[in-house]
């Protein structure tokens, strides 16, 4: 069928022709319609812009609506739906049966989707090569090399993930049936979530676990125990890993999650013994001292061999930028997998352009901004911890607000959830009035209300109620676990 080639323009031969593959692109489309099966085999794969010839393209689309609506299509079902004329001498009806009558058996359609789209990876992969070039040969300013790094690194990671780096409208009907699937997995998982589980029950019942594509700030002020109530969310998600082989090879999370850690604050080391701390129940400072005995050290030495198999990755490289955040979230996504990332935290990265840099309100919008999309991106949850402004602290009442997230307005904007952690006896331990006074008995009485618990208030939610949660908090191994409720023990008897 050379007439196809006359849709072309004559080329220059001093030109190379992106990779593509003409008879393949008719003996699959011949295929599906002589035998709508065939469909099935590509569909999972193959989406119209991977055809070379727009008017395959168009074959394809319209081919791939017919099947889908649950009717057959053929030759003369579809043409309808297309113009009349392909060539001056070829009417497009003309054409579709000479597709139908020269397809060879469906057998081979699998290979025929998988070479069109590997063609179509290619020219893909052409197209950021030439844009890398020019850039190089005539980059602004302000586009530096590594700043050119991390944008092609974006983009191939897209193109490798998705097979294709460009966005574009979704139908309703794709969007719905990605829906459909989020509530099957749910109805599927441990506890019905349709998130990633944290393992503290009140908090996924209240947010129905750690939702995809979610910036999730959780801010709070020094010595409130976000680090702490951080590091046990990732260390549980990671301990409940599960995963499994899909077909193509590739491995898919069946429960829990593989997690990536920026300790911008922490070394490595530091966050490793906190985890280790709360796991063995030592004290972390009885770690760092050496004030522990054989037992505790034989403990910790079977906890760390256990911990050492869990997949969780940590950063703790200092003055990141938020791009070059981006770009090893990628890498990590790429290599490893990636369900969960958590920033440790928003105030220590910085921007990526000198304008933002001047500007500490903008800088952080770029941040919150880069990191939502990066959500999106990597379509998993992400926790960027946040600091919150002195003026909690002029206040009688210290719960937090939204207005007292530090260089506020771009955070509370960005963010999908925002959760503020408050220990009230944290404040009222520095209250204590002199011993022996009635104050100093009614104290003791409000510290015994409030020892060992914490609250995780559920300032903004899109998808969800706010509302508080109570944790039990164990200061000495930095551990945040299930509150034990009067209604869920059993009943006492007299």
């Amino acid at each position: 069928m050379a007439e196809i080639a006359r849709l072309h323009p004559a080329e220059d031969k001093s030109f190379r022709v992106a990779p593509h593959n003409v008879e393949a692109e008719q003996a699959l489309l011949g295929a599906i319609l002589i035998n709508n099966e065939a469909f099935y085999r590509v569909s999972d794969f193959l989406e119209p812009e991977h055809f070379y010839e727009p008017v395959h393209r168009d074959i394809y689309e319209i081919t791939s609506k017919v099947i889908r609506a649950g009717k057959s299509a053929d030759p003369t079902t579809i043409k309808t739906h297309l113009p009349d004329q392909l060539l001056p001498e070829m009417t497009m009806a003309q054409y579709l049966a000479r597709l139908a009558a020269e397809a060879t058996t469906v057998i081979n359609a699998g290979d025929y989707g998988q070479a069109i789209y590997d063609l179509a990876i290619r020219r893909s992969l052409i197209l950021v090569g030439e844009e890398m070039v020019s850039v190089a040969y005539e980059s602004e300013v302000e586009m530096t090399p590594n700043r050119q790094i991390e944008k092609v690194e974006g983009e191939l990671f897209q193109l490798a993930e998705k097979g294709r780096y460009d966005g574009g409208f979704l139908s309703f009907g794709t969007a719905l049936s990605a829906s459909i699937r989020m509530a099957g997995e749910a109805f599927q998982r441990d506890g019905g979530l349709s998130g990633v589980a944290t393992d503290l029950h009140d908090l996924d019942r209240q947010m129905g676990g750690l939702q995809r594509s979610d910036l999730i700030v959780l801010a709070g002020r020094p010595a409130m125990g976000k680090t702490s109530l951080v590091t046990n969310i990732a260390y549980n998600v990671a301990k409940n890993w599960r995963g499994e082989v899909t077909p193509d090879g590739h491995n898919k999370t069946v429960n829990g999650g593989v997690v990536g850690f920026f300790s911008l604050e922490m070394s490595s080391e530091q966050l490793a013994t906190r985890i280790l701390a709360e796991q063995a129940e030592v004290s972390s400072s009885d770690i760092r001292r050496g004030r522990i005995h054989d037992s505790q050290f034989s403990k910790l030495v079977d906890v760390s061999n256990m911990m050492s198999k869990v997949p969780l990755y940590i950063d703790d490289t200092g003055g990141l930028s938020v791009a070059q955040l981006a770009a090893r979230a990628r890498r990590l996504k790429r290599q490893k997998g990636l369900d969960l990332l958590i920033v440790d935290y928003l105030q220590l990265l910085s921007g990526s352009s000198k304008a933002s840099s001047q500007n500490r309100v903008q800088e952080l919008t770029e941040i919150t901004t880069t990191l939502k999309a990066l959500a999106k991106e990597l379509e998993v949850p992400v926790i960027a911890l946040s600091q919150l402004s002195r003026q909690v602290e002029a206040r009688d009442d210290k719960h937090p607000q939204l207005a007292d997230l530090r260089e506020s307005g771009s955070i509370e904007q960005d963010a999908d959830v925002v959760l503020f952690v408050y220990r009230e006896e944290y404040y009222l331990k520095n209250k204590e009035p002199k011993e022996g006074t009635p104050e100093h008995i009614t104290w003791q009485g409000e510290m015994e209300q409030v020892h060992g618990k914490a609250e995780v208030i559920i300032a903004k939610q899109r998808h969800g109620p706010t509302g508080t949660v109570q944790l039990s908090f164990e200061a000495q191994f930095t551990r945040f676990g299930n509150l034990a409720r009067a209604d869920y023990l059993p009943e006492r008897m007299e």
